[in-house]
């Protein structure tokens, strides 16, 4: 019997068999490290990249040997790994030393046949334009960017024990109900433990009081109304690792209507324990409009293009 005859003995092969992980955690953190490596390095070949290989940094595509190739020159004091070997993903959170400084970074990678396809880099600098644009002299940059106060506020670090870990569908929705939050400005749809912290490109964007409520904190799920977000467009969540209870949301934050600011970029690692969200560490930064984001499908966050307001 002939191999195509086998096949229809067998019934349809989905894209998703055909395609199925054959890199478990080991070898996704391998991946992870050798890549890491090669770029600081400055060395694409030190990396075993895939035929197609993709990169992009803050939406923009870059060949290999331009970029983080160049600008980075070691990792930084705050490094987190969280592997899914079930999409085939690997992520790098935390600090990258470059030439001007330290960068406050998320990287995802895909891994296909054991080789990196996909590099999807998301930056934070001092100094970057922040919602206003560009900084204007004598006035801060309006972007937030803390990178010793990311470090003494790190993500977690550990693996759960199996008993208290949660299916990546559960985990998955659970990141979801926080983009839904900001959507309806309604934090009562956040699956979140009181007092859920948000750190944003390193700086604490939480434990603030709250106006009008003595002794009362902000906290993940607070003022959601005061939020200037229309809807976040391009959810994605490429990478689950169930067992540390950590998933890696994308999107981007849609301006309401006829306001001038600009729209963030982002990623959001969520750390979830007992079926809530416990702390929330973000990077993200601000295109111009005619910067199609986030450049990794699903697209429609692509909106506005030149001409919109933002």
């Amino acid at each position: 019997m002939g191999r195509f005859a086998v096949l229809l003995c067998l019934g349809p092969v989905t894209f998703a068999q055909a395609a199925a992980p054959d890199c478990d955690r080991s070898c996704l953190k391998t991946a992870l490290d050798q890549y890491l490596n090669a770029v600081v390095r400055h060395d694409p070949s030190a990396a075993r990249l895939w035929l197609g290989f993709r990169q992009t940094e803050n939406a923009v595509t870059v060949r290999p040997g331009t970029g983080t190739w160049q600008s980075v020159t070691a990792l930084g004091k705050l490094q987190r790994r969280y592997l899914d070997s079930v999409s085939g993903q690997a992520g790098y959170f935390g600090l990258v030393e470059e030439k001007d400084g330290p960068a406050i970074v998320t990287l995802r990678l895909r891994v296909v046949q054991r080789e990196v396809a996909e590099a999807e880099w998301l930056i934070a600098r001092k100094g970057d334009p922040g919602t206003n644009g560009p900084p204007v002299p004598g006035q801060p940059a309006g972007n937030f960017f803390d990178p010793e106060n990311l470090v003494a506020n790190p993500p977690p670090d550990k693996i759960l024990p199996a008993a208290d870990r949660l299916p990546r569908e559960a985990l998955t929705a659970i990141a979801n109900s926080y983009f839904d939050g900001l959507s309806t400005h309604d934090g009562t749809l956040v699956m979140s433990h009181a007092g859920c912290a948000r750190i944003e490109n390193g700086f604490t964007v939480t434990g603030r009081p709250i106006e009008n409520n003595p002794g009362a904190k902000a906290d993940c799920a607070s003022n959601l109304a005061m939020f200037n977000i229309q809807y976040v467009a391009a959810r994605r969540f490429p990478l689950v690792d169930e067992e540390a209870g950590v998933v890696l949301g994308m999107g981007v934050f849609i301006r309401r209507p006829g306001t001038p600011q600009r729209r963030n970029a982002l990623s959001e690692w969520f750390a979830i324990d007992h079926n809530r969200i416990r702390s929330i560490h973000a990077v993200m930064f601000y295109p111009p409009s005619e910067t199609p984001v986030p450049n990794w499908p699903p697209y429609n966050g692509n909106w506005p293009l030149p001409g919109f307001t933002q």
